[in-house]
């Protein structure tokens, strides 16, 4: 039996839940004050999707038909739901990479001679990057207004319901974490961890409602991208956010795509968190 089992009831006596969330907030603040002091790992994630914005908004609008148009106007508010999507998901390659570096530089044998919960170390983790996920969507939504994104362009909305989107969208982000978590356990480098947590993102998020319009995909592929877990929180940003774009279509997730969000939002971190503590009790037994 470990360390950390032996320990546990001795600083938390009948209560493992308090214990483990106690724990939990103390890995999470230990990642977000190295952070604090490696701030080109923020900078670094914040560029990459305002580059993203700005380059499909100015090089793909107006060549891209939304609905019976190709207004660059149109496309703009059509194309944020997806790159805010895109930006909460793409987060996982950084988990996959920071947990890999922890494994890499032997903190894990640290903390299993440590009284803490063993889920903790990577609860913590995935709270920290939803932090810095948070903090990188706030900085891209000033971008997308500023360069001309606006809610309610199609649908009239309201502060509560944009919010919600937005609710979801860090959801939908921090069960990809735990995806993220699985791979940065299953790696031996971060090098690796990086490649491993990213490149599977790309057919998930391109074979999607969230940069082109499904409906003019062949039927066996648009069948794919309407079960996206991927598009159900594009579709359910852009009703939330009153933005062009919502597809018609038979498919639960494209019409209910906000409890469609909600159930794979879940389910990712049931089996995820999962598959990841007990890979991580493994490598620490």
């Amino acid at each position: 039996m470990s360390a950390a089992t032996d320990a546990a009831p001795v600083t938390a006596p009948g209560n493992p839940i308090g214990q483990s969330v106690r724990d939990s907030l103390v890995i999470a603040r230990r990642n977000l004050i190295r952070m604090t002091r490696i701030p080109e790992m923020v900078l670094f994630g914040i560029i990459q999707p305002v580059m993203f914005v700005i380059l499909f908004t100015y090089v793909f609008g107006g060549s891209i038909k939304v609905g019976s148009t190709t207004d660059s106007d149109v496309y703009k508010d059509f194309l944020m739901a997806g790159i805010f999507a895109q930006t909460v998901t793409f987060a996982t390659a950084g988990s996959a990479a920071g947990i890999a570096d922890d494994m890499q530089k032997g903190l894990v044998d640290r903390f299993r001679s440590l009284p803490m919960a063993r889920g903790a170390v990577l609860t913590g983790r995935t709270v920290a990057d939803l932090v810095q996920t948070s903090i990188t969507l706030l900085v891209l939504a000033i971008v997308a207004l500023l360069v001309g994104w606006r809610t309610g362009s199609a649908e009239p909305t309201n502060i509560g319901r944009v919010l919600a989107g937005f609710g979801l969208l860090l959801l939908l982000g921090y069960a990809f974490t735990w995806i993220g978590a699985l791979i940065g356990l299953s790696v031996r480098t971060p090098e690796a961890a990086t490649s491993g947590g990213i490149i599977w993102l790309f057919p998930v998020t391109f074979v999607s409602n969230a940069f082109v319009d499904p409906t003019q995909m062949t039927p066996w592929l648009r069948h794919v991208a309407e079960w996206n877990p991927f598009s159900a929180v594009v579709q359910a940003c852009r009703e939330l956010f009153g933005n062009p774009g919502v597809v018609q279509s038979d498919a639960w997730p494209m019409q209910h795509p906000v409890w469609a969000t909600l159930t794979y939002s879940i389910v990712i971190v049931l089996i995820f968190r999962t598959l990841a503590v007990r890979k991580y009790r493994r490598a620490a037994g």
